[in-house]
């Protein structure tokens, strides 16, 4: 199966009238979008789904990855949901003024490997960060996009089951970095979270949508 640019859905909960969606609402939808890439693969459907990239906003929520060793922790951290989700990785926050970016497609059919394919969304975040003039964003050791060693500015979190991807990447364009304080924010300590709003950069998700999109795609066909 090819995939070219054309072959892509964007669907967006960024809307106006509804610019913040619940996280677990979130998951539930994409959960319907990998069961029909699962069904696919069982061949209880004749074609293939279109490759879909989902883009939200969500309610604040602290999210604990796969690698989050905690046997066990409070239902709320300052007042805010605590949840477990399927995404690698450990602790972080969603909330509003982040971008949550969730690709749903065959790793196969884009002749990726799951190393590669993270390397393809850090390339997108990295692009998106430049075309706003961020230019000092890089990849490190760590996982995930960087203006310095020390500030990281977009995390990345992603769930495999027979090579369909899900969860994603989250970019902070105005988000609320107190939030991260209350954290060990994805298992780093002494590093720091930052974001667009305070690298002086004053633009609306709706605007980073668009441009983080497209570098997805272009990243992943490429």
């Amino acid at each position: 199966m090819r995939i070219d640019k054309s072959g892509f859905q964007h669907i967006s909960f960024l809307t106006s009238r509804f610019p913040k969606v619940d996280y677990l609402r979130l998951g539930e939808c994409q959960h319907r979008f990998v069961q029909k890439w699962l069904d696919f693969k069982a061949e209880k459907l004749q074609f293939p789904p279109r490759p879909t990239i989902l883009t939200a906003q969500v309610c604040p929520v602290y999210t604990m990855g796969r690698r989050d060793t905690k046997t066990g922790t409070d239902d709320t951290i300052d007042g805010v949901k605590v949840i477990k989700a399927l995404r690698g990785g450990q602790t972080t926050y969603h909330g509003p003024g982040q971008l949550l970016v969730y690709p749903i497609l065959d790793l196969n059919a884009l002749h990726l490997n799951p190393r590669k394919y993270v390397s393809k969304l850090e390339e997108a975040i990295i692009q998106t960060c430049r075309h706003f003039g961020m230019k000092t964003a890089h990849t490190n050791e760590h996982t995930g996009v960087w203006l310095t060693d020390d500030e990281k500015i977009a995390a990345i979190g992603i769930h495999l089951r027979r090579n369909i991807t899900s969860h994603g990447l989250a970019l902070n364009v105005s988000t609320d970095l107190e939030k991260f304080k209350k954290i060990v924010a994805c298992g780093l300590k002494d590093k720091t979270t930052t974001s667009f709003q305070a690298q002086g950069v004053h633009v609306g998700l709706k605007e980073v949508e668009q441009v983080l999109v497209q570098h997805v795609i272009n990243a992943l066909l490429t």
